[in-house]
């Protein structure tokens, strides 16, 4: 699927999202929702903030937060807080399953995608008669850069 008709049907299954829940359908949901699915990776509150009065569109932090968590409730992006409480979000609508490394020391977030991994989830899933609508995995640790930094 390419790019735009991707962003079609994002746009269509948020306005669904809206409709059925009795949300407004705002210009502003409607750039929020553009901007984070412009985005690479991760994202907080304040770098959408930033990146979107860079833009030169002024959208009040209520706004994002509410759109936010319409956007988590449609299950298009999912909340992470992998280190010190700071909440990040990602992107899952049309993304590829991965996996998080975090670095307990600097803080480093690192992507991976192991087959093994998903085979597991899936045969737990279907042992337990469960249909996972999403999931995510952290582990733990200290990264390479960091356990050089450490080590004589």
């Amino acid at each position: 699927m390419n790019q735009e008709n991707s962003r079609e049907n994002l746009k269509y299954i948020f306005t669904q999202y809206l409709d059925k829940k009795g949300h407004r359908k705002t210009p502003e949901r409607f750039a929020i929702l553009d901007e984070i699915f412009s985005f690479q990776g991760h994202f907080n509150i304040k770098s959408l903030y930033l990146s979107m009065k860079d833009k030169n569109y002024t959208v009040s932090r209520a706004t994002l937060y509410n759109t936010i968590d319409l956007l988590l409730e449609s299950n298009l992006i999912i909340k992470h807080q992998f280190r010190n409480n700071i909440t990040c979000y990602e992107k899952i609508f049309e993304c590829a399953r991965h996996d998080h490394l975090i670095c307990t020391s600097c803080g480093a977030v690192i992507e991976f995608n192991e087959p093994e991994i998903q085979k597991t989830e899936e045969k737990i899933a279907r042992m337990m008669n469960f249909t996972m609508t999403h999931r995510s995995i952290y582990f733990y640790g200290i990264c390479e850069n960091c356990l050089i930094s450490v080590c004589p």
